[in-house]
């Protein structure tokens, strides 16, 4: 769901990034002001998670593909606070590193997957699952996991209609829908990532708090990234079949554009270099942010 900077141009970008700074800020002075912090350690590691995972697309029907996007799990297991500024180093890394997404667009990525994914939907988790045990509590997880990836697909639709792309009874339909079956992928993972890292004690850094998701990231990165679906994702798919897909000729820009290491070219060596420097890039990016909301050791 990344809008390259081709697809959407014109005031909504500018607009979109004030609001986006607007919430980042908003979410940095509430995780300052909270007692319940997660060490460095663990932020950056459920960072370096959400960056991994979000490369394993996922196959869809009609030849499109989806991916999780991580919004109510990183809140879930941070805090809301940490959870929009875990997804916005991982939106902010991927458009600068790797060309994910354009940097005129980054403030309408980080408004629709850090700010609703992570936000509103981790709002709308937390919310749900109050007073929850079992399978409800499951069942309402996915449910706000599903959410939040429908509610970001439309806000991601009315900004490319604000701005002229595409109009809104064609482009909302048709992201709601296709996001729609993504979203069940979302929910799905996000359950299981829960069983597997611990939600309780944010503060944790024991094995299960922090070296699972690190892990499992560099894992992901590395070597599971190799075998994500090629197919377009649900973004790409509506913009071809409504007919405002730009294809450019030159790179997409980043230091590693398309997830690929430049002088190595293409292939599963390159893509699985690209992984893990983009993991590690990301991991160490947070834990160095997250230096300005507490003094604690990386451990």
């Amino acid at each position: 769901m990344h809008i390259p900077s081709q697809m959407m141009e014109g005031a909504i970008c500018p607009v979109t990034a004030v609001v986006a700074t607007f919430g980042v800020v908003t979410a940095l002075l509430a995780a300052r002001q909270t007692s319940d912090k997660p060490s460095v350690a663990r932020f950056a590691g459920i960072t370096a998670f959400v960056f991994a995972a979000q490369m394993m697309n996922f196959p869809v029907q009609d030849g499109t593909s989806g991916h999780l996007i991580g919004g109510v799990l990183a809140a879930l297991l941070l805090g809301i606070p940490f959870g929009v500024l875990s997804l916005t180093i991982v939106l902010v890394v991927q458009c600068l590193v790797f060309g994910d997404g354009g940097f005129s667009t980054l403030g309408a990525n980080i408004l629709n997957m850090a700010l609703i994914g992570a936000g509103v939907g981790g709002w709308l988790a937390e919310v749900l699952r109050e007073g929850k045990t079992g399978a409800m509590q499951v069942v309402r997880t996915a449910l706000a996991a599903w959410v939040s990836v429908v509610l970001a697909a439309l806000a991601c639709s009315i900004e490319l209609s604000v701005a002229g792309v595409v109009s809104a009874t064609a482009v909302l339909p048709a992201m709601a829908g296709i996001h729609a079956m993504i979203g069940v992928g979302e929910a799905v993972l996000t359950v299981l990532v829960l069983s597997l890292i611990p939600i309780r004690a944010r503060r944790q850094t024991d094995f299960g708090a922090v070296l699972v998701p690190f892990g499992a990231a560099i894992f992901i990165g590395a070597v599971l990234s190799q075998f994500a679906s090629s197919a377009p994702d649900g973004l790409e798919w509506v913009a071809k079949n409504l007919g405002f897909l730009k294809e450019t000729v030159a790179p997409s820009g980043g230091l590693f554009p398309e997830y690929t290491i430049p002088w190595l070219g293409e292939g599963s060596a390159s893509a699985g270099l690209a992984g893990l420097v983009g993991v590690i890039v990301t991991a160490v990016f947070a834990a160095m942010f997250a230096r300005l909301w507490t003094n604690r050791t990386v451990v």
